[in-house]
């Protein structure tokens, strides 16, 4: 005789879902049993149908779209968004991203002084403090369907004898041909790592409860390996694969 379960309802319900997520029974970007079907399969009350509900949104498996019901995510399916990743240069001497999506910028990103904190500091092998000109951008690309968060820095100490002492030099991607203008050859190393959004990053990138960002740091350094400028990008972590070549 198979020992009771007991666990709480909610774990239950919890468990039943993510299992039947994870094997298939419940496809990727199907809707869920409903909360009254659950609710009389596990003899309990919708807020506890809830309960368990709002444990596989944390863990990202679910989404809940006003209106419509809770659907499956399935961390088996293939993404429908692929970004190849890197920085390709034209023969006109501009550079580009290498996914070729067109940009738009919410706003005219405007050059601001910030100091260097200590783990951007150490990428860009400057002392912590030392002032940066920083750029903000929120990026959408395909009529809005993709968002990402930019953030460019470029420290002073980069600058001293050129003529961006006395006027902040463009963002990126112009910022590589301003840098290759000024005598550089550049070549970029790229550090990628998951996390969960801040709030204000999560409302900027309209991202649903319990979806990770991609953070990615690039960093241009010129042909003596010296880091250049320092790149931060912040994607939706849940519909989107990067691929690199090697």
């Amino acid at each position: 005789m198979p020992a009771e379960n007991t666990q709480p309802k909610y774990r239950q319900i919890a468990e039943y879902l993510r299992r039947g997520i994870l094997d298939g029974t419940f496809p990727a970007g199907q809707p869920l049993p409903s909360e009254e079907a659950l609710a009389k399969q596990f003899g309990v009350t919708r807020p506890t149908v809830r309960q368990g509900l709002t444990e596989l949104r944390a863990s990202g498996l679910v989404e809940v779209i006003m209106g419509r019901g809770t659907f499956a995510r399935s961390p088996h399916s293939r993404p429908s968004v692929t970004r190849p990743r890197g920085v390709r240069r034209a023969k006109d001497g501009s550079y580009a991203e290498a996914d070729g999506i067109q940009w738009t910028e919410a706003e005219e990103p405007i050059a601001t002084r910030t100091d260097a904190p200590l783990a951007l500091a150490d990428l860009l092998r400057i002392p912590p403090g030392e002032p940066m000109f920083t750029y903000d951008a929120l990026q959408t690309g395909e009529p809005g369907r993709l968002r990402q968060l930019h953030r460019t820095y470029v420290p002073f100490s980069i600058l001293v004898g050129t003529k961006y002492e006395e006027e902040p030099p463009p963002p990126a991607p112009d910022l590589y041909t301003a840098l290759t203008d000024l005598g550089h050859e550049l070549h970029f190393t790229e550090y990628l790592r998951p996390r969960m959004p801040l709030p204000d990053q999560a409302q900027a990138l309209r991202l649903p409860e319990g979806v990770p960002v991609l953070t990615i740091l690039r960093v241009t350094l010129n042909e003596h390996d010296k880091p250049l400028a320092l790149e931060e990008f912040q994607l939706p972590g849940d519909d989107l694969e990067l691929a690199y070549p090697l």
